[in-house]
């Protein structure tokens, strides 16, 4: 049986695929300034300032709309913590760091920006939404570990395989929210951010491709390892449940987006059930995830038809509403 690598060995190994990918990643995004996506002219000042406080009544977005764009700001916000966990596994040095900053550079505008439109816009309570950032940052989040609060063990495959999957959903998310938002500013801004996170997915998903091809059996046992335990990193926000129900009741992102979106076109880029080099663990693991796949779908079929019986029921209570406003406005 061969030894498992080092996370040095694998930096040391898959260094020049890294510089490799950020030439191409240099190459691929576009600069944006955060500020030319925000309508300034719709904002006005708070009390502080001599204006009118936050009202319910000034948010134009639908709940939906709001809870998810607020669950995406706030996953947004937990930057210094992912900026750590990256650090930390792909250190500071030569191409690994100079990703580790760009990407952070780059990944910091979308918290900016969203921030500056719910802001402006009045779509969201803002002393809420400072309470719960600071909430938030100060639960800090480590990708290694679920909602109970165990970890466990992390690797440079354990990272990058995480955010191969964690920046798809990311971007899958972004774009879904714009769409719910029915407002052409924040699909356009959340666009500019749905881009940015497709090309950070593109260059941990490419890295961690080639760490399949460095150490097969180990690159597989921690594909195994995230994908059972996988977690998006806004399940510490607090209230995260309630609010992930509302928006997977939306349609932005539910299991059968996870597993359609961002699972499985994954694992056929890396041709995960047709290479033939995993050995012993790793391909009883590579079996497992097949069966992991079956149980998201039956997960995928159940929350279909509770949906669907929430849709009739909320159906028949807005008819038995609007009889009643009828009756009302006849007498």
């Amino acid at each position: 049986m061969s030894k498992d690598l080092t996370d040095l060995d694998l930096l040391h190994e898959l260094e020049p695929v890294a510089e490799k990918l950020i030439n191409r990643h240099m190459t691929m995004m576009k600069d944006w300034n955060p500020h030319d996506y925000i309508p300034w002219s719709d904002g006005k000042n708070y009390y502080a300032l001599g204006g009118q406080d936050w009202d319910p009544e000034q948010s134009k977005l639908s709940e939906v709309a709001r809870t998810a764009m607020v669950q995406n700001l706030l996953t947004e916000d937990n930057l210094p913590a992912y900026h750590r966990e990256i650090a930390m596994n792909f250190s500071m040095d030569g191409p690994w760091g100079y990703w580790v900053n760009r990407w952070t550079a780059e990944e910091n505008r979308h918290g900016i920006s969203i921030r500056d439109y719910l802001v402006v816009t009045r779509n969201c309570d803002p002393v809420e939404l400072e309470e719960l950032r600071m909430e938030q940052m100060t639960r800090g989040f480590s990708p290694g570990q679920n909602q109970q609060g165990d970890l466990f063990a992390e690797s440079l495959f354990d990272s990058v395989m995480y955010v191969s999957f964690q920046e798809l959903a990311t971007r899958v998310s972004h774009r879904n929210t714009g769409k719910a938002c029915n407002d052409p500013v924040a699909e356009q801004l959340l666009a500019r951010i749905s881009n940015d996170e497709n090309l950070h997915m593109i260059f941990y998903r490419d890295v961690s491709e080639a760490g399949f091809d460095v150490a097969p059996n180990q690159a597989m046992k921690s594909l195994h390892r995230v994908l059972r335990n996988f977690k998006m990193p806004g399940y510490t926000v607090p209230d995260f449940r309630r609010k992930a129900v509302i928006i997977a009741m939306g349609g932005v992102y539910d299991l059968r987006i996870h597993l359609d979106d961002v699972v499985m076109p994954v694992l056929k880029k890396w041709r995960i059930f047709e290479r033939d080099d995993f050995t012993g663990e790793a391909a009883a693991m590579r079996d497992d995830l097949a069966n992991l796949i079956t149980e998201i779908e039956e997960a995928c079929d159940k929350f279909e038809e509770s949906k669907a019986r929430k849709l009739e029921r909320d159906a028949r209570l807005a008819e038995k509403r609007s009889a009643k406003a009828l009756a009302g406005a006849a007498t």
